[in-house]
């Protein structure tokens, strides 16, 4: 074997452990279980997790996400942030439904909930800017560039979107690959690279995540 196999051997090794390490809440696994049997791709353990993280450690108080799918990445998200308050938007009224059950059966007060149904392209100009300390997109990768483009214009400064499924079923980072979906996420990433307003980093966990802070103006 090769040092350049053995290489993405060792890294693929590391990716497993680091997803099966995290334990995650019966309420998560709950909702999670549900999420894949609807066939909604949930973010992995190893995303959620950094999530909570972040959450904890940008003591959020006020966090949206566009994808609101059946609940995983809202209660891990408020597992760290233990006194934020949620909006999540989506499209599909059934699964909040079932991510409102979701919330409702880990304790989590409903006055801490704000689901909103409708199409993110409608509901996101009507949103406040610079009015949340953290904004989560995990909706329709055909749109990242839009939802991203407000995810900046709603966190306040110092305040952090993040982006799942960044690397795009690990086809952003394969030259060959040249789809629409793949050439936005490289435009997205090649923009904020070269901008002076935020700070950005890509976590390998799971399918990607993407972590943009806007500095202070």
């Amino acid at each position: 074997m090769n040092t350049r196999v053995e290489a993405v051997s060792d890294k693929q090794l590391s990716w497993k452990f680091s997803e099966e390490y995290v334990v995650e809440s019966p309420a998560i696994v709950e909702a999670r279980q549900h999420s894949l049997e609807l066939g909604i791709e949930p973010v992995s353990p190893g995303v959620g997790a950094q999530l909570a993280v972040i959450a904890a450690a940008t003591a959020a108080k006020t966090i949206i996400e566009v994808g609101t799918g059946v609940g995983v990445s809202g209660l891990w998200m408020l597992e760290g942030a233990r006194e934020a308050q949620l909006t999540s938007i989506d499209v599909e009224l059934d699964h909040q439904q079932e991510a409102r059950k979701a919330f409702t059966n880990a304790g989590i007060a409903p006055n801490r909930i704000r689901l909103i149904h409708g199409r993110a392209q409608d509901v996101l100009p009507r949103m406040n800017e610079s009015s949340y300390d953290l904004v989560l997109v995990d909706a329709d990768a055909h749109s990242v560039l839009e939802y991203v483009e407000h995810g900046l214009r709603l966190a306040r400064p110092g305040g952090t979107v993040l982006v799942a499924h960044a690397l795009w079923r690990g086809r952003v980072a394969d030259p060959a690959q040249r789809d629409e979906t793949v050439a936005d996420f490289r435009t997205l990433l090649r923009e904020l690279a070269s901008s002076s307003a935020v700070v950005t980093a890509i976590s390998p966990a799971g399918d990607g995540l993407l972590q943009i802070t806007r500095l202070a103006d």
